[in-house]
């Protein structure tokens, strides 16, 4: 008899793999972020730019899906570009809102790069609909990226 819980065997292969809507809870904040991008109007923020060269070549990502990854980034404090793509391949809930996708980090930043002002948009948004159903309080502010010139040198 074992003393401790015993956990799957991970060679073990499964007749119906379980799929990332049951890996994902129903009140899991993933959620609430796809929910938010499908109702976004993405000719009113001017997000469909590039759609004319996805004829050429390979098919683009959609920019829902950039929208996705940075407001889950922007809720878990993850800023940079490289480290989206890492939570991309490793983390189930960014698996389950990529819908198993895959973006470069090269493609996630340079949509970062061509739509910051609807970014901007879209954040003020969504942090305020976050306010208003009383999700967070906003009492704290915070200023980030300051840079300040160090007065401890001898010059």
């Amino acid at each position: 008899m074992a003393r401790y819980k015993q956990g799957d065997n991970r060679r073990q292969q499964l007749l119906f793999p379980p799929s990332f809507d049951e890996y994902v809870s129903e009140d899991n904040a993933v959620r609430v972020i796809d929910e938010y991008v499908e109702i976004l109007n993405i000719a009113t923020l001017k997000l469909d730019k590039n759609l004319k060269n996805s004829l050429d070549g390979q098919k683009a990502y959609n920019p829902k899906l950039f929208l996705k990854i940075y407001i889950y980034g922007y809720m878990n404090r993850v800023r940079s570009s490289r480290r989206l793509e890492t939570e991309i391949k490793r983390n189930i809930e960014m698996m389950w809102l990529c819908e198993n996708l895959t973006p470069t980090y090269k493609s996630i930043a340079n949509f970062r790069k061509d739509h910051s002002q609807a970014l901007k948009q879209v954040f003020k948004a969504f942090s305020l609909i976050l306010k208003n159903i009383d999700l967070i309080t906003g009492d704290v502010v915070a200023v980030d990226g300051a840079f300040l010139r160090a007065n401890a040198s001898k010059n």
